[in-house]
């Protein structure tokens, strides 16, 4: 492995299990394979990831949100800390319903990262067992690390 991530037949090696596991094509982007996949299989392709012993994703590492013009992107920094592989999964989802499934029954750390992305960007995590805020003041308004968020005076 190098600084920037896995050397470059690792990603190869990498890429092809991918499309081996879930049936989809990764690209390799700053010396980390990203997959896309929508939120409906979402649960199922997380759940794959981990249980595939040529894979061994079993560490959620991160789960960022980040907020575009026209719609939210979740991103997932996953490890298999046993084989050293390091994957990212992005999730497009729209502006009105940002909804996707928890992955805590995959990655119970998950529940974490999940009422954080709640709070600070309004989506919601359908399975969730605790969604509640984490982060803000009871009775705390608005999603804060919305683009569209208008700091009080």
């Amino acid at each position: 492995m190098t600084k920037q991530g896995l050397a470059a037949d690792q990603l190869q090696n990498l890429t092809g299990l991918i499309r081996d596991v879930l049936g989809i094509e990764g690209q390799v982007s700053g010396g980390d394979v990203v997959v896309w996949v929508g939120a409906d299989s979402l649960v199922s392709a997380c759940s794959q990831l981990k249980k595939d012993s040529r894979l061994d994703m079993d560490y959620l590492a991160c789960l960022s949100v980040v907020d575009y013009p026209d719609h939210f992107q979740a991103v997932y920094h996953l490890f298999s800390i046993r084989l050293g592989w390091r994957l990212v999964l992005k999730v497009k989802l729209p502006r009105g319903e940002p909804n996707l499934p928890s992955l805590v029954e995959v990655w119970p750390g998950a529940t974490w990262h999940e009422r954080e992305a709640a709070e600070m960007f309004g989506v919601h995590f359908a399975g969730h067992p605790h969604l509640v805020p984490l982060l803000l003041e009871e009775g705390f308004t608005g999603h804060p690390l919305l683009k569209s968020y208008v700091l009080p005076e």
